[in-house]
């Protein structure tokens, strides 16, 4: 949040929250919001409930502070995952955060990557999904690695349309890993689905949890003959030992967006800002 406020030459807006010994949280506004246009910058990292409710009660106490508009600027949207209902008797988790969000009071949503585009119809009101193709790519861009000699990888079937628009961006093929899984978070068979001998392949995704997936991608994929293989991914939730993992792992480089603090630094995660196109796409709000 101080970093968009940077961007926009802004202060931060001043409140304070905290929870009660009964464990209820409690929010106040520490300054007049009464016909603003209030921005709220709330991730929904773990633990994701306890954001989720922080999140809600502010925009409680905004709405009933007369602000004019509530805008929720959410970099990692929880539940993203649970948007649609794949077995009986399971929720559409996302869509309960859409209704929630609404009953609450805001106007407005805008978040980056999520898991499914299709979430964006969840919500009655206008939702701003951002990008990180917008800061990876200008990345790219700036390394030492020729366009003919680059590849991109899914590491799963659900990826292959943010792969393919990297490589169509770049002018560049992709190639695709297909799983099958034994469980939730644990994987039974790889298979990689065409040629990366000699390439530099880079892996694309837009959430990392637990890193099982994406390190036996990188496996599969530099057994079979390629010069490195890196990957990009927009989330780092890296839950449980993921940033082990990936240390251990024979990719060259995560690189991820800051929707969600490192649990530590690793030298081989690069972290790039999301701040510069938070802070354009208030700006451009700001002008409707």
């Amino acid at each position: 949040a101080q970093e968009v406020c940077d961007k926009l030459g802004l202060p931060l807006g001043q409140s304070e929250s905290f929870k009660f010994d009964n464990d209820n949280r409690f929010v106040k506004i520490l300054e007049t919001v009464r016909e603003q246009d209030v921005y709220i910058v709330q991730t929904t990292q773990p633990p994701v409930n306890e954001r989720i409710m922080e999140l809600l009660i502010t925009i409680d106490a905004l709405k009933r502070a007369s602000a004019k508009r509530i805008i929720a600027v959410i970099p990692y949207f929880g539940f993203a995952r649970q948007d649609r209902k794949d077995k009986p008797r399971v929720p559409i988790a996302a869509k309960l955060m859409a209704d929630l969000l609404q009953t609450a009071g805001v106007s407005r949503v805008i978040t980056i990557d999520l898991h499914a585009d299709q979430i964006q119809g969840f919500f009655d009101i206008p939702v701003d999904h951002l990008l990180a193709s917008s800061i990876f790519i200008p990345y790219l861009r700036g390394q030492d690695v020729a366009t003919e000699d680059l590849l991109f990888a899914s590491p799963d079937v659900g990826g292959t349309k943010r792969a393919s628009q990297y490589a169509k961006t770049l002018g560049t093929g992709f190639v695709m890993c297909y799983k099958q899984r034994n469980k939730p978070n644990e994987i039974g068979t790889m298979q990689l689905i065409g040629d990366v001998k000699g390439k530099h392949v880079i892996l694309v995704d837009d959430i990392i949890d637990t890193g099982n997936t994406l390190c036996k991608a990188a496996e599969l994929i530099n057994e079979c003959g390629a010069a490195s293989v890196r990957a990009m991914i927009t989330h780092p939730v890296l839950s449980g030992d993921a940033i082990e993992k990936i240390e251990k792992s024979c990719m060259k480089e995560l690189i991820v967006t800051d929707t969600i603090p490192l649990k530590r630094q690793s030298d081989k995660i690069k972290v790039l800002s999301t701040a510069s196109i938070f802070a354009e796409a208030i700006r451009r709000v700001e002008k409707c």
